[in-house]
């Protein structure tokens, strides 16, 4: 079985930074290789993702200037990448809506993941393409597409890259982009009315530097509340290994929230507030605990007592890559031993 993974153009896979679509192909791609899996990722060319690499584009084009003028490079990346896969590969598999509309020039299986929040917009562009096998990444997002009956496939990490410690320091940490429906903001409020020190790491993106200018930067001491910036994978196993708990107090519905998960992975636990996948992700009492708002966050930084051990062991358990890996390969080779040996149709309107 040969298998494309299509990311994006801008970000590298793994990426260096912030880039949750692009950990999640990287760890897919790596883990499928690990089962027998030949696997071509189709990516700028400074990945350096353990697998075929593929690229259009040799740099990485991050952030984005905007979403309007950066669309024309994406179209032209995943046009030739899916074209190109169209050649070599069995099957086809793609991370965002808009190279969804692809699949009716190709032959190949094909397989999309849902990442993002979506509407109805989007719901009816996937429902065009029916004949593309779609994945959820948590109930939550399940149910935002009904009608696509999409297969329930968790986001996995690969735990040996994740630094466990069982001593913590007296700080708690938040990992995330700095924009308001992250929490940022929360998540200094809640360390406050703690007491306990905050070290926030994150990318800035040029459309939120107003929000970090006046909601952030006024409370960094570089003691109580400290911006440490973008964290790439040491800075993030340096900061999530020795924090006392990750803060995740979101303002929107999470569509799954990896950043919880790579704490847990270094046996950290996630004080969290509700929201999308949340539930899902945090054992509530065991890897941490879902929270209504920042006083019941605060006090449970106060009162809770998490063991990193069990933490560590209940995220393993739940979400490795290899377990990711192993339920795709089994929705790809469904999708295969369905195939017609000349191919199909990939879309309604084309078989029209």
């Amino acid at each position: 079985m040969r298998v494309a993974l299509i990311a994006s153009p801008f970000i590298s896979v793994p990426p260096l930074g912030y880039g949750g679509t692009e950990l999640f192909v990287a760890n897919l791609a790596e883990a499928l290789v690990r089962l027998g899996v030949e696997v071509d990722v189709y990516a700028n060319g400074e990945s350096r993702v353990k697998a075929n690499l593929r690229s259009r584009y040799p740099k990485q084009d991050w952030p984005l200037a905007s979403e309007i003028s950066s669309m024309p490079k994406e179209i032209d990346h995943t046009a030739w990448a899916v074209s190109d896969a169209e050649r070599v590969c069995d099957l086809i598999h793609v991370s965002s809506p808009l190279a969804v509309p692809f699949s009716c020039f190709s032959l190949r299986a094909f397989v999309c993941t849902l990442h993002h929040g979506g509407g109805a917009m989007t719901t009816e562009l996937y429902e065009r393409y029916s004949a593309v096998a779609y994945a959820a990444i948590s109930q939550y997002q399940a149910s935002q597409h009904p009608t696509l009956h999409p297969r329930l496939i968790p986001h996995g990490l690969d735990f040996s890259k994740y630094q466990f410690e069982e001593k913590k320091a007296s700080y708690v940490a938040f990992l995330g982009r700095i924009c308001p429906i992250k929490g940022a903001h929360n998540a200094i409020a809640i360390a406050k009315r703690a007491g306990i020190p905050l070290k926030i790491a994150g990318e800035v993106q040029p459309a939120f530097r107003d929000y970090f200018n006046s909601e952030i930067r006024p409370h960094l001491d570089g003691h109580n509340v400290e911006f440490v910036g973008e964290s790439d994978l040491a800075l993030k196993n340096e900061l999530l290994s020795h924090a006392a708990a990750l803060l995740f107090p979101i303002e929107w519905e999470e569509p799954f929230g990896l950043a919880m998960v790579e704490a847990m992975a270094c046996g950290t636990p996630v004080i969290a507030f509700s929201g999308g996948a949340v539930e899902e992700v945090i054992d509530d009492g065991i890897s941490g605990r879902v929270c209504r708002d920042v006083g019941e966050a605060a006090a449970a930084l106060q009162r809770n007592t998490f063991q990193p051990k069990v933490v560590r062991h209940c995220a393993e358990m739940r979400f490795s890559a290899d377990e990711m890996a192993r339920q795709y390969y089994r929705l790809y080779s469904g999708l295969l031993k369905k195939m017609p040996p000349e191919g199909g149709p990939n879309s309604e309107e084309k078989a029209a």
